[in-house]
Order: structure tokens, then C-alpha cells, then sequence
């Protein structure tokens, strides 16, 4: 079932999966470590809530539409896809620091509700609804396409 990250619940319970990650939760695949991913989740977050915004790029205005609805269904997406350079951390990230922006985003991000969140389009996808910005994605990655928790590549898959 998809969830929203709107509902308390939903995001406490995101909120105790990033708990379990420390400073060496090891990756399954890719090549950002566990502090660049936190820091990679928390700018997708800063780009649903209107605080960051992401180019709209050319194939995703002709494509786009096509892949809309995969976005938003339980099909896990495929490893390694190509990243929005606004989301590709190369710099080292205090894991901590890192991790406590991360879980106070995901708060600001349910408590300010839909009324919050952005209305800018989608990078790729174009115009989302603010309850798309919200979907729980629980297989590879988190609500949108780049409001990426990539908890399956850092062993914290949900149960």
C-alpha cells in the first residue's frame, strides 16, 4: 500500500529507519556513502517543500507524461538511474549533521501539509499534485522520483 508522508505515522515511522543508519551503513549499490545519501534525501525534500528547485529537462517534457504513473504505484524503480545534478553529493557530509536536517525535514515536510508543499513541476515528470510530492515510495526510493530515501541500498528495507 502506498502511504503518504502527509500522515504522522508514515513519517515516524521514516523517521525510525533513519535512526538505524549509522556513519557506516555500507550501500548495496551506487556510489554515494550513507552521509551523502542522507544529504541527497534531505535536498529532495527541499525541493517538495518550494526551498530548492530542479530545471525541467527536455526529455522529461516528452517522456514525462509516458512514466508519469510509475511514479506513483508500488513498482520498485530500477537501480541507478540517471540523478538530477542537484542531487548528486560528491562532497563528504557530517553524518550527523547530515541525518538531524534530514529527520527535521521530513517533520517540516508532514507537518506543513499540502498546503506547503511546492507547486513547481517535477524535474522530469512535470506537474505533480501535492499528495504525489507525498508518496511513500517503500521499495527503493521515497515519495517522488528524487525525495529519495534510498533505504533499500543502505539494508533498511521495510519490512
Amino acid at each position: 500500500m502506498i502511504k503518504s508522508l502527509f500522515d504522522k505515522n508514515t513519517a515516524n515511522e521514516l523517521v525510525e529507519r533513519v535512526h538505524l543508519l549509522t556513519p557506516v551503513s555500507e550501500q548495496l549499490w551506487g556510489k554515494m556513502n550513507v552521509s551523502q545519501m542522507v544529504a541527497h534525501c534531505r535536498t529532495g525534500l527541499e525541493v517538495a517543500c518550494g526551498e530548492k528547485t530542479v530545471k525541467r529537462i527536455f526529455i522529461g517534457y516528452l517522456l514525462g507524461p509516458l512514466f508519469k504513473s510509475s511514479f506513483y504505484n508500488e513498482k520498485p524503480f530500477q537501480k541507478d538511474l540517471a540523478t538530477a545534478e542537484i542531487f548528486v553529493m560528491k562532497d563528504e557530509h557530517d553524518f550527523e549533521v547530515e541525518k538531524e536536517k534530514l529527520i527535521q525535514k521530513i517533520n517540516q515536510f508532514q507537518e506543513g501539509g499540502a498546503q506547503k508543499c511546492t507547486t513547481a513541476p517535477h524535474g522530469f515528470f512535470g506537474k505533480l499534485t501535492a499528495d504525489q510530492w507525498a508518496i511513500d515510495r517503500k521499495s527503493t526510493r521515497l515519495n517522488s522520483s528524487h525525495l529519495v530515501i534510498s533505504y533499500a541500498v543502505f539494508c533498511l528495507k521495510k519490512k
